[in-house]
């Protein structure tokens, strides 16, 4: 800034400060002479401040709501204000309509979660499955997937459902202006949670088991304790379960790439191109292992408060659920996932271009402020964590998997009705939040795959 560009812009405004200052000398004269009356003249009247007019109205409709409420549901609407003191005009922007590819066993339900609570405070309209979670995973991604847009939405404005993606076809039912974004994870823990959370229903992974099955048999029968587990004896010779024609082993091998649409068995000609096209799509690309710098970026691009972006993390495994990778089986998953690696390398570089962009020590400072935010809600929010599924109510209770066990939250005893339906959402799990978000903006629960 330059005594130039200051003495301009003071000339500039000159007109409009010699007015104001006349505007402050009347008003200062007028009540000055209002002072003198006597004070029995003065009505005393209680007054509030807009922000406390905006407590207590919501105060008043979150009563008139939650009554007659049942023990269990989902509170019908979600507070425009939250537990944090964010509130809905502090938003620098009403945020542009938003696909999320959730990549699977990435992080990626906690991305989801913000989406939906940020989705519901918004009334945005949903792009949710014709039939139940999910776009007919894992076919690629087909517009017809996608239910019927309700009655009163002009368009769709939030994508976040598990898909394989097709840019094509994602294109044909989202707004030009959409912003794209998902998230990423380091191959090696990536690939250990995928085959545990999917043993029992990706083929190759079942065989596996099957086969470490087997093999613990044998092993007692010779009188020898110690068994190799189903994913050290996949990754032995992984190519003797993993059939690339079978339906449902898609994320058997390198299954990033496989949920971003691109080839996932072997590099081929179309790699670098499509890779482009990606950069060139994708706003941002998160990064599992810097999450918080992640959502800072994302409240950027969406215009959303840092208050807003206060999470849990949510589908988390139990301890005794997640494997303990040794050397060999590091190599070996780097090996048979080489295509993932190199989609992780490619846009973890691009993430620490766009950070540098934004500002390090900005980004920094920001994560300080996102991280208070974050410990607040769960100190307001969250008794206990980790806790396991058998002692959860439904409402809050993961989905669990023959082959993992998913961890919950037990919310607080003492949260007033307005911190219950902010705390509820924080802590939903995503199929329970899906049915509620899809029966608010359809009126009906949703539909089951066709059996026949």
């Amino acid at each position: 800034m330059t005594l130039r560009w200051v003495s301009h812009q003071f000339w500039r405004h000159r007109m409009t400060g010699l007015l104001v200052t006349l505007a402050v000398t009347l008003l200062l004269m007028l009540l000055a002479t209002h002072s003198l009356q006597p004070l029995s003249q003065k009505p005393v009247v209680e007054k509030r401040t807009k922000h406390e007019n905006a407590q207590h109205k919501q105060k008043q409709t979150s009563h008139k709501e939650n009554s007659g409420r049942k023990s269990g549901e989902v509170a019908t609407t979600q507070p425009t204000e939250d537990i944090t003191g964010s509130t809905t005009e502090r938003r620098r922007r009403t945020p542009p309509p938003i696909v999320f590819l959730k990549t699977h066993k990435t992080g990626s339900s906690t991305v989801q979660n913000l989406l939906f609570r940020l989705g519901e405070r918004e009334k945005a309209t949903f792009a949710f499955p014709y039939y139940t979670y999910q776009f007919s995973y894992p076919e690629r991604f087909r517009a017809e997937f996608v239910d019927e847009l309700p009655d009163g939405s002009s368009q769709f404005d939030i994508l976040c459902s598990h898909m394989r993606l097709d840019l094509t076809q994602v294109r044909k039912v989202m707004p030009q202006n959409a912003v794209y974004i998902t998230l990423l994870r380091e191959p090696l823990h990536t690939f250990e949670s995928v085959f545990n959370y999917y043993t029992s229903t990706v083929p190759a992974f079942a065989k596996a088991q099957k086969a470490a099955d087997a093999a613990a048999v044998a092993a007692a029968a010779a009188g020898f304790l110690k068994r190799k587990s189903a994913l050290t004896i996949f990754l032995e010779n992984p190519e003797a379960y993993w059939d690339p024609t079978e339906v449902g082993n898609g994320l058997a091998k390198n299954p990033m790439c496989f949920d971003m649409g691109l080839n996932n068995l072997q590099w081929n000609s179309s790699w670098p191109e499509d890779l482009a096209r990606l950069e060139e799509t994708f706003h941002l690309v998160m990064i599992a292992e810097h999450f918080d710098e992640s959502l800072v970026l994302l409240g950027a691009l969406l215009g959303v408060g840092l208050d807003e972006l206060a999470y849990v993390r949510l589908n988390v495994r139990s301890v005794l659920s997640v494997a303990t990778l040794d050397q060999a089986s590091k190599e070996r998953i780097s090996t048979w996932n080489a295509l993932d690696t190199l989609l992780y390398d490619f846009f973890l570089q691009l993430f620490w271009e766009k950070a540098e962009m934004y500002g390090r020590k900005r980004l920094t400072r920001e994560v300080a402020e996102l991280r208070k935010a974050t410990e607040r809600v769960r100190r307001r929010c969250v008794a206990r964590e980790g806790v396991p599924p058998g002692q959860l109510e439904d409402l809050v209770r993961p989905w669990q998997t023959n082959s993992a066990t998913i961890m919950g939250y037990e919310l607080k005893a003492n949260l007033s009705q307005l911190e219950q339906g902010f705390c509820v959402r924080l802590v939903l799990p995503e199929l329970q939040y899906h049915s509620h978000l899809y029966f608010q903006q359809y009126g009906r629960d949703m539909r089951s795959v066709p059996t026949d």
